[in-house]
């Protein structure tokens, strides 16, 4: 996809502005996910394609949310394992028979155990990447793959600095706030390769976003940690606040266009 191109979700429409106030600690909300970010999983298909996964192969899914794609994995014939930190995500993932447990990427125990671990959308929230992608070469079976996909370079840089740029203008210094990791190719590549991966295949892939909740529900679904910082009475208007900031950059007619910027890898465990 060009960079000028949009991805666009069928059924997308233009939405209410209202916001509802975000809580504080983070609390992944199934129904909030699926209602703004279902389109997370549903441009995740290059990706998953990128794994080629196989009738048979054990496969790892870092990460898996409400297990949209561990499913698809599972219909395809792999032998898979979902993880994700959030309780709410596994429990709804349980109800499609899929073999989910709630772990933290950062405590992985497995020892050589899959011939893939996948993960999408995941890994920008991890600032222990070192510490991931060791987790993940030990769970690797010699030759296993790793393939994912997760904010790059340049992700949702005009969303950020809006958030940083209200905070900073109510004398809140964000630095503490901000959970993302958006790495360049040529960082991450080298976090690969020092922990004994041959990377096949990194880029980033700029993949403006249209997004069926807006703004608003981008905000309201990820942006919690930002919004943690200002008192609840408080919280509808400095999103509000963000959303002013960003209309002239990214609201087209009505509708929004997240800025997004994709890191897509595949490495492989051990050398040639």
């Amino acid at each position: 996809m060009r960079a000028h191109e949009v991805e666009c979700l069928p059924g997308s429409e233009p939405v209410s502005r209202t916001i509802r106030s975000v809580m504080t600690p983070k609390v992944w909300k199934p129904d909030i996910y699926a209602k703004n970010a279902r389109y997370v999983s549903d441009l995740g298909m290059p990706v998953l394609e990128l794994l080629n996964p196989q009738s048979g192969e054990r496969i790892l899914d870092l990460g898996c949310g409400d297990g949209e794609l561990t499913r698809i994995l599972q219909d395809r014939g792999c032998d898979t394992v979902g993880i994700d930190p959030s309780a709410e995500f596994i429990a709804v993932a349980r109800k499609f028979d899929l073999d989910v447990r709630k772990q933290d990427a950062r405590e992985l125990e497995f020892e050589a155990e899959f011939d893939a671990v996948f993960s999408n959308a995941v890994l920008h929230w991890i600032g222990e990447a070192d510490l991931v992608i060791e987790n993940v070469y030990r769970a690797l079976r010699r030759g296993g793959r790793f393939v994912g996909e997760f904010g790059g370079y340049g992700n949702c840089a005009a969303i950020e600095q809006a958030l940083v740029g209200e905070l900073k203008l109510r004398g809140i210094d964000a630095s503490t706030a901000n959970p993302w990791y958006f790495p360049t190719a040529d960082e991450y590549r080298d976090r690969l390769a020092a922990a004994g991966f041959r990377v096949r295949y990194i880029e980033l892939i700029p993949r403006p976003t249209r997004l069926p909740g807006g703004m608003p529900g981008f905000l309201e679904t990820f942006a919690d940690s930002f919004a943690s910082l200002i008192v609840p009475d408080q919280r509808e208007g400095f999103l509000l606040a963000v959303c002013d900031r960003l209309e002239p950059l990214l609201g087209t007619n009505g509708e929004w266009i997240a800025d997004y910027v994709r890191l897509r890898f595949e490495a492989i465990k051990g050398r040639p």
